[in-house]
């Protein structure tokens, strides 16, 4: 069978007998298309002989040309972690229990994969963000997201102080729990929760989103995708802590007049759909929308 791509990697959530038998099913389909499958080691899956070998995630980034990720958005988000510096797509296979970024289901896994093989699908770019913690003595941390850079105290009920500025100019002084600095795919996470609106993945933009502000005043904002975002920490109260943290994956502690500089990445990530994908429907599948169409009582495909 002559397929789109040569060599598939295969990531999933680890310690999940769910993932793993899901991941077995894939395994067998893309043997029986012949295809070279590199496996994440830490699912532990009884491979056996034959095409499929297991080897570590970096080497499942670096040697696939197409990446099938089995779990939730959470474990997405890891694999586009993963493959942040190389162009490899991915495609998820959905078993979380919200999850905007995983579309193919366990149901209908087999015709989706095949029709994906075959080169039925579509493709799509998200933007991608960098960002860089600058610290005392010129040293940097930096570490790129998908969903969201979050500021926020790290313990404790009391607030923290900050300043946003966007290109140079100053925009605020807040007093809150903490901001959310979003990309439009992660308009529908955390940003989602705290009140601010949804984007458009094509869209090129990012959302700052305050995280209970002790002014109601102060509230999110959608900036151009090409801005420069600073976010400086002016004073936590005495007993509070901040973090900065990427995606969820990963936290840093902050102190005071540390620096966190956030821009649109020159790299993006390239999500699979399977055919028929539709944006719209997943928004209203997942938020529970109103389903019929002109109020005819006919709920849309």
């Amino acid at each position: 069978m002559s397929t789109a791509f040569s060599t598939v990697g295969l990531m999933g959530r680890e310690s999940d007998p769910e993932v793993a038998k899901v991941a077995g099913r894939v395994v067998d389909l893309l043997a029986d298309a012949k295809v070279q499958v590199r496996v994440d080691a830490s699912l532990k899956l009884p491979l056996g002989a034959g095409a499929a070998k297991a080897v570590s995630r970096a080497e499942v980034a670096a040697q696939s040309d197409l990446i099938i990720v089995v779990g939730g958005d959470g474990t997405l988000l890891k694999a586009a972690h993963a493959i942040a510096a190389r162009p490899v797509p991915l495609v998820g296979v959905n078993l979380g229990k919200l999850g905007f970024l995983a579309d193919i289901t366990p149901e209908r896994l087999h015709d989706d994969i095949a029709a994906i093989l075959k080169g039925e699908f579509s493709r799509e770019e998200r933007l991608l963000l960098d960002s860089c913690v600058q610290r005392s003595g010129g040293k940097q941390d930096c570490t790129p997201a998908l969903n969201d850079v979050v500021i926020q105290k790290s313990d404790g009920g009391r607030l923290i102080e900050f300043e946003t500025h966007v290109d140079g100019h100053f925009v605020c002084a807040h007093r809150a729990d903490g901001i959310i600095v979003a990309t439009p795919t992660g308009s529908t996470a955390y940003a989602l929760s705290g009140g601010g609106p949804i984007l458009h993945p094509a869209m090129d933009a990012m959302l700052l989103v305050p995280i209970c502000p002790h002014t109601l005043g102060d509230r999110p904002v959608v900036v151009a995708g090409g801005s420069r975002i600073e976010i400086v920490l002016t004073h936590h109260s005495q007993g509070g802590r901040a973090q900065v943290t990427w995606d969820g994956q990963r936290a840093e502690l902050l102190t005071i007049g540390e620096r966190v500089q956030i821009k649109r990445a020159d790299r993006r990530i390239t999500f699979i759909h399977p055919r028929g994908y539709d944006y719209y429907k997943i928004l209203r599948t997942k938020l529970h929308w109103g389903r019929t169409k002109h109020g005819s009582g006919e709920t849309p495909n």
